[in-house]
């Protein structure tokens, strides 16, 4: 929680009041997206040996780790583009996903499980997860969870992700 796409999915649902067609559209952008990050992954690690990818996944996640607790900029987010909220939410998340932590997970996990499919749903399925928490509940969330505490939960959880890589899990 706490990157641009939650902020996004925010900005979408209070500003079209139409949540069940934003989440359709984060749904195929992220799709699109992941599977596109997953197959990359698997290609990349298909090349690597497995000690250096171990290494490598390491270090991103513990990276991704310190990269969450940053915040990214709301001006960041751009809304204001003409079309219907289902087109519009799903070129924002698409683009929106280019080059973010989550793309560069899911390419990471797509190099270390080496299944497309799989790591295409499950990280679609955390993506939706997440989404769906700013869609239904940020404003809510917001006035009870400071976004620090949600950073720092989510930085915890790449740590471990990054120990788990280490250790074989």
């Amino acid at each position: 929680m706490g990157d641009k796409t939650q902020l996004l999915a925010l900005i979408l649902a209070a500003r079209y009041k139409k949540p069940f067609t934003v989440m359709a559209g984060i749904l195929l952008a992220t799709l699109l997206n992941h599977w596109l990050a997953s197959y990359v992954g698997a290609l990349a690690g298909s090349y690597i040996s497995p000690d250096l990818l171990k290494l490598i996944l390491f270090v991103l996640f513990l990276g991704f780790a310190l990269w969450i607790l940053i915040p990214d900029k709301e001006d960041d987010v751009e809304t204001k583009r003409s079309g219907s909220v289902f087109v519009t939410t799903t070129l924002l998340f698409f683009l929106a996903e280019m080059g973010d932590k989550t793309q560069l997970a899911t390419i990471a996990l797509g190099a270390n499980y080496q299944n497309t499919l799989f790591v295409t749903l499950g990280t679609t399925l955390g993506m939706l997860f997440s989404n769906a928490l700013a869609v239904f509940f940020g404003e809510r969330l917001l006035r009870r969870v400071p976004m620090k505490w949600m950073r720092r939960v989510a930085a915890i959880l790449f740590a471990l992700f990054a120990l788990g890589i280490l250790v074989g899990f």
